[in-house]
């Protein structure tokens, strides 16, 4: 009886034909019409219908079944198999030949009972081998039906068993029209190196171009990770096209952080023209270092840029190579009450078009908040900072190149007020806070130095103010005293609904070297600034910030998005609109311009999906994009088009669609 219940042991890890990993300690089960054991020969024979169950639920049935004790030959009729929750294999004869199991006239599929309207999709094919050295399935004139139509035929397919988590081999193509390059067919091909490494090359073919050929890389480490990604082709005008794009972070232990970045491309449109593009001015590569401590952070980084922009300004886009560029911040614990220091020193040097510019910036601010009678909330600020220049031909705001050294000295000084008032009721508890600032320093004669520069100028912004440096970068500097000033209400309930309106104003006290008209700044009073918001948590979340003109409230700016909707179906949007006026006063050209997004459940696995950008000046999209997705348990589907209004040098953009299909087992996409 123990050979017998050992063999037995045996008999169902041999039917594990696809080799899902079972437990050989789980009590089985064998039914039979009629069972022979040959003690001799350690086989058994069953005749008439057979099963086997295990205590997870696997089973197999078949009949007039014949297997060896190792499990090394089996053979038998009508078999059915059951190898997970929905993966099912049935066969007229299957044979067991050493580590190949043959199966004929098969269908195997991994959607059994996951539809009412019956298997998603099954494959028949009249020979299918396992190998279980290789753990592969082998398909021999395979058909492919979706609810028992035939939908397409293969000489040969390949796949892993379903045991198997990782695998080399082909993936699933897909088909996709092109930017004047006729139809992409990629064909895919993946290799498995690890569990944490591996590759996928993809064979692009171009019926109107050359081929492209693809490659992305993976690697997980316990502390770091690596991606890269790129392609390659040789078109038919002879140029040679690539891209490659690398993003590497290594975690140094506790307290630190690498990063490895590299963004390169032979020309400024191979990615727009061949589908990599996502919208990128420039492409920057380069390496970043971060530290931390419990108050303390330092990041050295260097950046070396590649302009996409037909053209730019030189106040708006990277001008040189960034090397080095170090930043650090220490942050003191409470020196009394509340009372604490900070301290900052950041290196910068640009170099590119034969002129060069380095820069050290050393900076300390103390701050002192303070809770008054009343709920007043006061805070107390002195800082100090001075900078150091060394310029090498660089063109100055005077329109002379310069170089040698140059410093500057700013000390400054704010104090704040804000008062916080609630007003908590049974269903909504109320806030509004008064708050204002006056921010003392000098009158400079020049805010900056150099014609280019890390700031591209200020805007005003809600964000802006309450600031302690309203411009965007390090090389322009605040001039005079100004003062801020604006007033938040907000509101909450319990259901997590929550309101918010804010206005406030600047004002300088000291007249500007220079005033750009479109930024909101003014001798005096500034225009307005604000934000209203609402979000019920649930389907509905909008936001707008906009500046109004300080003399008579006229619109002058706004930026509004909105989020609609839940479960798959939504509407979302996104407006800019912007007055533009140039220097003799006029109206010039208006920024208006909507991003829309649209998406619709039609059923459970059924789903539409659109958005587009809408240059409303102009009264046309620059893009617009859309897609029909079918989501199953057993498979997916999707149709897409990309419309794209582009024009650049041998860019022209056109419509183009990309069809997509594959197999899941188990989750797992083919």
């Amino acid at each position: 009886m123990k050979n017998l219940y050992l063999f037995l042991i045996g008999l169902f890890v041999s039917t594990q034909v696809f080799a899902m990993a079972v437990d050989i300690e789980e009590p089985r089960t064998i039914t039979a019409d009629k069972i022979e054991y040959d003690l001799k020969s350690e086989t058994i024979k069953t005749t008439g219908d057979t099963e086997i169950v295990n205590a997870s639920g696997q089973r197999m049935t078949l009949v007039d079944s014949y297997i060896t004790q190792k499990g090394t030959e089996l053979s038998g009729d009508e078999i059915q198999i059951w190898l997970g929750n929905h993966i099912y294999v049935e066969s007229d004869n299957i044979t067991r030949e050493g580590d190949l199991t043959i199966a004929r006239r098969a269908m195997f599929t991994a959607c059994d009972n996951c539809d009412a309207y019956g298997d998603a999709w099954k494959i028949y094919a009249p020979k299918i081998v396992h190998n279980m050295d290789t753990r592969m399935l082998k398909f021999y004139s395979p058909i492919l039906k979706t609810y028992d139509i035939p939908v397409f035929w293969w000489p040969y397919l390949e796949m892993p068993d379903p045991g198997v988590k990782y695998k080399t081999g082909f993936l699933m193509p897909d088909f996709e029209s092109t930017n004047k390059m006729g139809t992409q067919i990629n064909l895919p091909f993946y290799v498995s190196i690890s569990e944490t490494h591996d590759l996928t090359f993809t064979l692009s073919y171009l019926t109107q171009e050359n081929p492209l050929f693809q490659l992305q890389h993976r690697l997980n480490l316990p502390h770091s990770e690596y991606r890269t990604q790129g392609s390659f082709t040789r078109n038919k005008a002879g140029e040679n096209r690539w891209h490659i794009f690398n993003d590497d972070v290594i975690e140094l232990g506790e307290y630190a952080r690498a990063t490895i970045f590299l963004e390169r491309t032979s020309d400024k449109t191979y990615l727009q023209k061949y589908g990599f593009y996502e919208d990128q001015p420039y492409l920057d590569s380069g390496a970043k270092l971060e530290l931390f401590g419990q108050s303390s952070y330092v990041v050295a980084d260097a950046h070396v840029f590649q302009e996409l922009r037909e053209s730019y300004g030189v106040h708006s886009a990277p001008n040189g190579n960034i090397l080095p560029n170090i930043r650090a911040v220490h942050q003191t614990r409470p020196w009394f009450e509340e009372t604490y220091a900070t301290f900052g020193a950041d290196v910068l040097g640009i170099s590119g078009g034969g002129t060069s510019s380095q820069r050290l910036i050393g900076d300390a601010r103390i701050t002192s908040p303070w809770t008054l009678w009343g709920g007043n909330r006061l805070t107390a600020s002195m800082s100090a900072r001075y900078d150091v220049y060394h310029f090498n031909n660089t063109p100055m705001l005077d329109g002379q190149d310069f170089s040698g050294f140059k410093n500057r000295f700013l000390p400054s000084g704010y104090l704040e007020w804000g008062l916080p008032l609630f007003k908590p009721t049974s269903n909504w508890t109320q806030i509004i806070e008064p708050r204002a600032r006056i921010t003392v320093m000098p009158n400079l004669d020049d805010e900056a130095f150099a014609l280019n520069n890390d700031s591209a100028g200020t805007i005003l912004t809600d964000s802006a103010l309450f600031s302690d440096n309203r411009f965007s970068g390090y090389d322009l500097w605040e001039n005079g005293t100004y003062a801020d000033y604006g007033v938040r209400w907000s509101a909450f309930n319990n259901e997590g609904h929550t309101v918010e309106v804010f206005l406030g104003q600047s004002y300088d006290f000291t007249d500007r070297p220079s005033i750009d008209l479109n930024s909101g700044f003014h001798d005096g009073l500034s225009d307005y600034v604000g934000r209203i918001g609402y979000n019920n948590m649930k389907w509905l979340n909008v936001s707008s910030r906009f500046r109004l003109n300080q003399s008579d409230f006229a619109l002058r700016h706004m930026e509004t998005s909105a989020q609609i909707g839940r479960n798959g179906n939504y509407f979302n949007v996104g407006h800019i609109w912007s007055q533009h006026l140039s220097y003799n006063f006029l109206e010039n050209t208006n920024i208006n311009e909507a991003v829309i997004g649209a998406g619709l459940r039609l059923t459970n696995r059924w789903s539409i999906a659109w958005n587009g950008i809408y240059n409303m000046e102009y009264g046309e999209f620059q893009r617009h994009s859309g897609g029909l997705f079918y989501s199953h348990p057993c498979y997916y589907m999707s149709i897409e088009y990309r419309r794209d209004n582009a024009i650049k040098q041998d860019y022209v953009g056109a419509t183009t669609f990309q069809f997509k299909i594959g197999m899941a087992i188990e989750g797992q996409h083919y």
